[in-house]
């Protein structure tokens, strides 16, 4: 495509950069709407407890290392943090980029991630930027290996200690059941990414893999289950001395992993007598960029009419 210049949008959560971020970070995320205090200060308890969520900064590195493989420019926005998706889009603008490959760091498909994500971005988009958002990317085979490699020393490590094949709760974020119940494909994809990753471990039966749904929110009706407490509980009660939380919804370390699966969920199995490992986040990950290097340059391919969709 002559007078092409094409460049890599990557979209995440965002997430506040001090205590202080913390209530105008909410107000972004739940769209306006107010929480109450007790909620409020739960949230900036959590932060509290691990410090800083470093989302933002391990986004920064990954797309670094993302353009210094791939060779193209590299952006970054936010939906509900600096630098927000407008930012990200004027600076593409201002950069002269026509054509845009936009990748969702939430490789499963929700209205209530990627939906917002691709929202947010269509709201600032001007004539002459072609965007090619990727809706999905779930059962990458790069990324399914990303997630293989960090598991599998972490879950033969923990065998080993406990003198017997662990069980493996694969985690995604929870939404709300009425997310699903309107036909999200995210609880299926979420599943089917456990799936193929478990599938890569050798030894670890299918008897020894289960799913639960992290995260839930304190509000706004049921929410997509079963939680992990109770699969916890499920594992103790197989006889099982502890067992690896493996979060394939989440492609970096924030929050929902260093409070709620370190501290949260650790604190919950510990309580019950049981042992609690969790291997690495992707973060930066070889494996992991190379899987974001080939997602992009497959879809620039697509979008230049080099490859044939059929």
């Amino acid at each position: 495509m002559s007078g092409t210049k094409s460049a890599v949008l990557l979209l995440a959560h965002g997430s506040p950069e001090s205590p202080a971020d913390i209530p105008e970070f909410i107000q972004y995320v739940t769209g306006g709407r107010t929480v109450s205090e007790a909620v409020m200060r739960e949230i900036s308890h959590r932060y509290a407890l691990i410090g800083k969520s470093p989302l933002t900064d391990i986004t920064r590195q990954q797309a670094e290392a993302l353009q210094a493989k791939i060779g193209l420019p590299v952006y970054m926005g936010m939906r509900n943090w600096k630098p927000f998706i407008a930012d990200a889009v004027k600076q593409i603008v201002s950069d002269g980029i026509n054509q845009v490959i936009a990748i969702c760091l939430a490789p499963q498909n929700s209205s209530t991630s990627v939906g917002l994500y691709r929202k947010a971005l269509w709201a600032e988009l001007k004539p002459g930027t072609a965007v090619h958002f990727v809706e999905s990317w779930h059962d990458h085979p790069l990324l399914v290996q990303a997630f293989a490699e960090r598991l599998e020393p972490v879950w033969q490590q923990a065998s080993a200690e406990t003198g017997a094949a662990l069980p493996v709760i694969f985690t995604a974020h929870s939404v709300p059941m009425r997310t699903i119940q309107a036909g999200d494909p995210y609880e299926r994809q979420a599943k089917e990414t456990a799936q193929l990753v478990g599938g890569k471990i050798s030894g670890l039966t299918p008897d020894l893999q289960q799913f639960a749904f992290q995260s839930q929110g304190m509000s706004g009706g049921p929410w997509l289950g079963p939680t992990v407490e109770s699969a916890i509980l499920e594992m103790k009660k197989r006889g099982h001395e502890g067992m690896v939380i493996a979060p394939v919804g989440f492609v970096c370390d924030h929050v929902e992993v260093l409070y709620d699966i370190d501290i949260g969920f650790r604190g919950f199995a510990s309580e019950h007598g049981l042992k609690l490992w969790r291997p690495e986040s992707l973060n930066v990950s070889a494996t992991f960029i190379a899987a974001m290097a080939k997602l992009a340059s497959t879809r620039m391919a697509l979008a230049s009419g080099i490859v044939s969709l059929a």
